[in-house]
């Protein structure tokens, strides 16, 4: 009889439908008041994320945080919405981060604090939105690299007893994507060490906010990549965070290309296959060994 089996093929689309329905599409507030450590109101004051979602029937059930870089002083636009748009590609969610800046009178800790929020919040809303709460990631670029690498090192089980039930979330992600991600942070540089921590900066801190003196056992399984001719973040910085991982035990890909100045992105922000950088289908391949990718 077709009857029911048109039935349940109904049900079964009525139920995507709503599914679909429950997932936002704008940008989402990591905080629904005035984020902590706020200097204002603004559009700065107030970090975000833009989710990306793949089409229910392509989708892998799981999901990517993506860390823009820009020397956090921006965010760099090739390195935000192309990468989820990417992502996507794979049957992966993508949430899109705009962390607060230096140039609006923000330091790093204030990012990482909206980093680890957002993957709090992505986590809390797992069952809504289809995703799984054990396979978030998050990818980062250059100074969204070392946002990122601090995050797998500075990672916490959530706080149980928090009045916020996102607090109480882990904010470990899954598995982490470095590109040109700028590890050395603990190399001396006066003039950084200003711009980045500000007059209040201490050792302490900086070496807290040093991806490579803090690797854990639990730090998650990496996929680090870079280019030699890179002069900005250079292919010392994807050396030593490897070295840190396999001191520690945990599982990486390191993947070395000679060609490509700093901040290439994805090669071509149009998603044309044939002019992508090959790093993307050695990730893609990466990806599915993972379990993240169809």
């Amino acid at each position: 009889m077709i009857f029911p089996r048109v039935l349940s093929l109904l049900c079964l689309f009525i139920v995507g439908s709503v599914c679909a329905a429950d997932r936002p599409t704008e940008p989402l507030r990591l905080w629904t008041g005035q984020a902590p450590d706020a200097l204002g109101d603004a559009a700065k004051d107030t970090p975000t994320l833009t989710p990306y979602w793949p089409a229910a029937d392509q989708a892998s059930g799981a999901a990517f945080i993506v860390c823009p870089g820009g020397g956090y002083r921006n965010l760099a636009a090739h390195e935000g919405e192309p990468f989820a748009k990417w992502l996507v590609s794979q049957g992966i969610a993508a949430f899109v981060l705009k962390y607060r800046l230096t140039t609006d009178g923000y330091h790093v800790p204030t990012a990482l604090l909206d980093a680890t929020r957002a993957m709090r919040l992505v986590r809390s809303h797992a069952a809504d939105w289809g995703i799984d709460p054990k396979r978030i990631g998050m990818i980062g670029s250059s100074a969204g690299g070392h946002l990122t690498a601090t995050l797998i090192t500075q990672f916490d089980a959530g706080k149980a007893d928090d009045v916020d039930p996102i607090e109480r979330v882990s904010s470990r992600p899954d598995l982490a994507v470095l590109c040109y991600g700028f590890i050395l942070f603990d190399i001396p540089d006066a003039e950084r060490q200003e711009r980045f921590l500000g007059s209040s900066g201490t050792p302490e801190l900086t070496k807290l906010l040093s991806p490579r003196l803090n690797v854990r056992k639990d730090t998650p399984t990496t996929f680090i990549w870079q280019t030699v001719e890179d002069e900005k973040v250079i292919v010392d910085n994807a050396f030593a965070f490897a070295a840190a991982l396999r001191e520690k035990g945990v599982p990486f890909d390191l993947h070395l290309y000679q060609k490509g100045k700093h901040g290439i992105g994805l090669g071509d922000k149009n998603l044309d296959p044939a002019k992508m950088h090959p790093w993307t289908k050695d990730c893609a391949f990466w990806l599915k060994q993972q379990g993240f990718a169809k």
